[in-house]
């Protein structure tokens, strides 16, 4: 029962609300006659006339002979009828079934089993039929009635979790639906003549229609003109009793049958004026309202006074209270801000992407996996040596854009996000309790906060409780308790989480995943596309998911590159309609067969329980209403199988069935209202999304890209000995230049490790954020920009050795020059300068490029610093060109039969690159080259053993095959 606070008046409750008066028109009558003549022709005439057909069914038990004989008319005839008795027998349960509902009022119609369009026709018909009888004021409400039930409770979060969206069958929809425009115009409750001077307006809420339920925003958007206002009808109304005995708390929580009072310009048929107006309500309603009005004459004044304090709408989406303030970072202890999203940096930077932490993380991420894919294609796939090493230079847009994702890139928010939740999944499951239903996620420079759709209890350590009961909180500084964490054993819990915008200093991530039903987008095409994008990407990429399916329907095609075995394309929503139906069949029938009430109780087990991976659908362009209405009824149950539909709209077009309403405004706000938000919104704008598309396609391994840059080689002659020289590869030294003073050793030297990788240019802000992962203010960057320049000093003619491009990046003179670039030059002048010619030369080339090689890139870097170096490919480039170093001396001393050189030379590469089969192969050859059996049997052996449950590769088993036939005897004996 609905709780009734002692002395509240005799209004009605929050659970059974007063029935409003509905003033009922020709119109009603009329849709009421036709129906009735609709169901009396398919209930009684339809019979009638089949039985005129005589008995359909054969009089005997069907025989092989009576199977066999040819089909006449008579026959086809009868099965015709057998078929229209059945669809009758159908539509009359369906029928029966919801007049049952409708005339009960509770709970929601049966289902009949494959009877989706003839339960719609049925429910139509009975909605027609008693709209005019005496239950019609009730049964409006009834049939759209999703399961919100508002229960009556002072604590805001319970009412929260109770209003979560979608907690009911979409197939209540569909008549609400169809009366949609004609209810909301007919159902004022009190209808008034022309406004009093002076008097006090008041509104009552609603009962909802359907999904949809009255908020203060569409009352201050109706009655006041703009939803904006809703804040002074809040302010009007916050903590006054009302009829039922609840207060209101939050604007975003109130409850039908409640009283507003309203601002003085309000108007509208709904409205209320008092005393003028009062007789012509009812005597209940009058009473209420004459009670409400008096207890605010004391407050009233107060509220209206202190109108300066505005209190922040919550709804089932909340910003985080307890948020950790924001630490001061870099030399100067000052972040630097951000531009604005709305326009570029100022440096021919995308603000949108610099915005974008998570999903440059993540888009920069997959560009280095698809570059390194490419390299070690060209490498295995090379004949004759191997070209182009170098993937291309970004030029242009795609610089800028490159540069905006190095600047934007945060990857130890991406690692601390996905610590966080792998962590909190394993303790859950360690401890033997379910994954909570997450709404959504804050993430802050201090801290992550999940939303829970309702309270989940104390959450286990070291996560704690945040500003209430559906809040956990987890800071940054905890997450090392989940250090060492096994992916494999600990599957990502919401990978459904993805970026929308930002609120003060507040990252909302929306749990896209959970949402049960669609979440719809509308606003400006050029913005929604841009929403859509960065929803795309994100999800694509992301790095706090193992495996998910990324649906776009009409746009992003082209994004297929970002992730080829997560992102897909439809193009029509019809063929999304057949796919997701037979999936959603598939799900429900492994969560029954797995004993599973949903995918978060499956993903509690080890990550390779795949099938409960999530699958997000995102839609550019509106659907036509019966596909809108038959993806409504598929994703009624989303939330529980996995499921995430957003869709597009057209501004100012509603999506029938839609759980949730987003609007992008053309200034790049998000807004949702019912939720309470207003968000600075994450876009990938068109120019962005294009250039971004184009550097994947430029790191394209299939060859169809532009052409591979060419190293940047140096003199290697006497003659081109450099001003200043850099060991990198190996522990760091440089030589040529003074000691800087030890407390900017550590940022000079990893600033010119950086310009030495990157002769193209460094842009100076991607220098600024490489250097102060976590912000910087222009001046500490220009004063170490500065300090460089003095360091590396000039030239003989006078020119700096640290110069600014056209572009505004950052390059060395030519005169500076490291071990790298030296590395590639004698590679380069041993394979296709002088040593191509002359044997002897090439020896000479290859052993010295050999020997610059002491160890790993940048062996000796302190703790903590070169974290740019996770946005590389400088990773896979050493060591295959290192590869080609001792591949080519190999092959130059097996030509000079001298395998034992061969074989040291190989060595020495297979340290720093034991995954390169060609290394393996080549040393396979040298080694049989020996002509020593036993030899090459240890060493088939070792091989075997490196490679694991794996196997060997298929081409170095064809080798081995070729070279000691009957290896496999060996090797079987040695294991």
């Amino acid at each position: 029962m609905a709780r009734t606070n002692p002395g509240s008046t005799g209004g009605p409750t929050n659970r059974t609300p007063q029935p409003l008066p509905r003033r009922r028109t020709a119109g009603d009558f009329g849709k009421a006659f036709f129906a009735f003549l609709a169901l009396v022709g398919l209930l009684l005439a339809v019979p009638l006339a089949l039985s005129t057909q005589g008995w359909p069914l054969p009089h005997s038990m069907p025989s092989i002979d009576m199977v066999q004989q040819q089909i006449t008319v008579e026959t086809f005839v009868n099965i015709l009828v057998v078929v229209v008795w059945v669809a009758w027998a159908q539509f009359a349960a369906c029928v029966l079934v919801e007049i049952k509902a409708a005339l009960s009022g509770v709970g929601m119609p049966s289902r009949i089993p494959g009877a989706g369009p003839s339960q719609m026709l049925a429910r139509q018909l009975i909605a027609a039929l008693l709209l005019v009888s005496a239950t019609a004021a009730s049964f409006a409400p009834g049939i759209g009635q999703l399961g919100h039930a508002l229960e009556s409770t002072h604590k805001p979060t319970v009412a929260a979790a109770q209003q979560a969206p979608g907690a009911g069958s979409v197939q209540q929809v569909q008549a609400a639906m169809a009366q949609q425009a004609e209810a909301q115009a007919e159902q004022a409750s009190v209808h008034t003549g022309p406004s009093a001077d002076g008097a006090t307006k008041f509104y009552r809420i609603n009962p909802p229609e359907g999904r949809h339920h009255d908020s203060l925003w569409e009352i201050a958007q109706r009655h006041l003109g703009d939803g904006r206002r809703y804040k002074e009808i809040y302010q009007l109304n916050k903590d006054r009793t009302q009829p039922d005995g609840t207060k209101l708390s939050e604007a975003s929580l109130i409850r039908p049958g409640w009283i507003m009072e309203m601002p003085a310009d309000a108007h509208g048929g709904e409205v209320v004026e008092m005393p003028d107006q009062a007789p012509k309500i009812s005597e209940s309603l009058q009473h209420q309202i004459s009670e409400y009005a008096k207890s605010g004459d004391h407050q009233q004044p107060a509220q209206q006074g202190g109108g300066s304090r505005v209190d922040n709408p919550t709804a089932q989406i909340s910003v985080p209270e307890q948020r950790l303030p924001t630490a001061p970072l870099g030399d100067s202890g000052a972040v630097a801000e951000a531009p604005s999203q709305g326009s570029d940096s100022g440096f021919g930077l995308s603000a949108a992407l610099i915005g974008a932490p998570l999903l440059a993380a993540g888009v920069l991420g997959a560009l280095g996996r698809r570059r390194r894919m490419a390299l070690w294609q060209s490498a295995m796939t090379a004949v004759a040596g191997r070209r182009g090493m170098e993937p291309p230079v970004p030029t242009g847009d795609e610089a800028d854009v490159h540069d905006a994702l190095l600047v934007g890139a945060d990857p130890d928010a991406v690692r601390f996000l996905d610590l966080a939740l792998r962590g909190l999944s394993a303790s859950l499951a360690n401890e033997n309790r379910p994954l909570p239903v997450v709404y959504a996620g804050w993430l802050t420079d201090g801290d992550l906060h999940l939303q829970l759709a309702q309270p989940a209890g104390q959450p286990p350590a070291p996560w704690e409780l945040g500003q209430d009961q559906t809040f956990w909180r987890l800071e940054r500084s905890a997450v090392s308790a989940y250090e060492g964490i096994d992916p494999e054993t600990a599957a990502a819990p919401y990978p459904g989480l993805v970026s929308l915008g930002t609120r003060d200093d507040a990252r909302l991530l929306l749990n896209l995943e959970a949402v049960p039903g669609l979440v719809a987008l509308g606003g400006p095409a050029g913005q929604r596309a841009a929403v859509l994008s960065s929803v795309a990407a994100e999800l694509a990429t992301n790095g706090w998911s193992d495996r998910m399916t990324v649906t776009v329907v009409g746009f992003g095609a082209d994004l297929s590159p970002l992730a080829p075995t997560r992102l897909r394309h439809l193009p029509s929503v019809d063929e999304l309609i057949e796919t997701l139906g037979v999936e959603i069949g598939q799900r429900r029938g492994a969560l029954g067969a797995a004993g599973h009430d949903s995918v978060l109780t499956g993903r509690m087990g080890p990550a390779q329980q795949t099938r409960w991976a999530p699958h997000l659908v995102l839609i550019a362009g509106q659907p036509s209403a019966d596909e809108a209405t038959a993806l409504a009824e598929l994703t009624a149950d989303s939330g529980r199988l996995g499921i995430g539909c957003l869709v597009g709209t057209a501004p100012g077009e509603q999506l029938p069935g839609a759980t949730w309403d987003l609007e992008i405004t053309e200034d790049g706000t998000l807004l949702a209202p019912l939720l309470g938000l207003e968000l600075a919104a994450q876009l990938l704008p068109q120019p962005q999304h294009e250039a971004v598309v184009r550097l994947f396609a430029d790191a394209d391994p299939s060859g169809d890209g532009p052409e591979p840059s060419r190293p940047f080689l140096v003199d290697i002659s006497e003659q081109g000995r450099p001003a200043v020289y850099a060991r990198l590869v190996g522990p760091y030294e440089i030589i040529g230049l003074d000691t800087p003073d030890s407390e900017r050793s550590v940022l000079l030297h990893e600033a010119l490790a950086l310009l030495l990788l990157h002769r193209e240019g460094v842009h100076p802000r991607v220098l600024a954020s490489a250097m102060w992962p976590r912000g910087v203010t222009p001046e500490v960057c220009d004063a170490l920009i500065e300090r460089l320049r003095v360091w590396l000093g000039t030239d003989e003619d006078g020119s700096a050795r640290l110069r600014t491009d056209t572009t505004g990046r950052l390059t060395l003179a030519r005169s500076v020059v490291s071990d790298l670039d030296v590395l590639r030059s004698l590679h380069h002048e041993a394979t296709e300068g002088r040593g191509a010619r002359r044997a002897s030369v090439r020896e000479r080339l290859l052993t010295d490029a050999l020997g610059l090689v002491r160890g790993p890139l940048l062996a000796d870097r302190t703790e903590g610093r070169y974290t740019w170096l996770t946005h590389e490919i400088i990773d896979t480039q050493l060591p295959l060109l290192v590869a080609d170093v001792a591949l080519a001396l190999s092959a130059h001393h097996l030509e000079q039969e001298q395998p034992e050189k061969a074989i040291a030379a190989l060595n020495a590469a297979v340290a720093g690159s034991s995954a390169d089969e060609r290394l393996w192969n080549e040393l396979l050859r040298a080694t049989h080259a020996t002509h020593d059996e036993s030899r090459l049997r240890e060493l088939a052996a070792d091989l075997a053993g490196r490679s694991g449950a794996r196997g060997l590769p298929p081409r170095t088993e064809a080798l081995l095959d070729e070279l000691l036939p009957g290896w496999r005897d060996g090797v079987a004996a040695a294991g």
